[in-house]
């Protein structure tokens, strides 16, 4: 089976994919994984230790040819706030419940989940319901899956199932 060499990240690879790779986050977090493209790819990753691929990030295979990834669109929503310091408040007490989440630059995206929607708006901040792939910030110490993105060497992710299907 042909393996991935390389990954290189979103924006510094050139030229056409030879395939797409579309992944929820959880199946963008791996170590060792056989990952199928949406044209029917196949293909191998296997690194070290587990990766964190992002939306865009194209997978150099042995042979030259690059599959891009795509992040899976996820039932998230979208958090506005009054300004930016009630904009880190809400982020702050995120981050105190350990909640992925991504940064937008003037806005939040966290995963839809009623708790954690009704503290927000009791904070004050406003919700929007969106479907759109989900990146969330990587932890301060680079563990876990919401770990930092250093993509400096070669990396594989291989688990044993199909990718070309829904998570629903």
């Amino acid at each position: 089976m042909i393996r991935i060499e390389r990954i290189h990240e979103a924006g510094t690879w050139q030229g056409e994919a030879a395939d797409r790779v579309t992944l929820d986050r959880e199946d963008r977090h791996r170590r060792r994984a056989v990952l199928t493209g949406d044209a029917g790819l196949t293909f191998l990753l296997d690194e070290p230790a587990a990766v964190h691929l992002r939306h865009g990030d194209g997978l150099e295979l042995e042979d030259g040819r690059i599959v891009e990834v795509l992040a899976e669109p996820e039932d998230l929503v979208e958090i506005a706030a009054r300004d930016t310091a009630h904009l880190v408040k809400i982020a702050w007490h995120l981050g105190n419940r350990h909640l992925p989440t991504q940064l937008m630059g003037d806005t939040l995206r966290i995963r839809r989940d009623h708790v954690i929607e009704d503290m927000v708006q009791k904070l004050g901040g406003k919700l929007t319901p969106i479907s759109a792939p989900f990146d969330p910030e990587g932890g301060a110490y680079g563990h876990g899956q919401t770990h930092g993105h250093d993509h400096g060497h070669g990396h594989g992710h291989s688990h044993g199932h199909h990718h070309h299907h829904s998570h629903d």
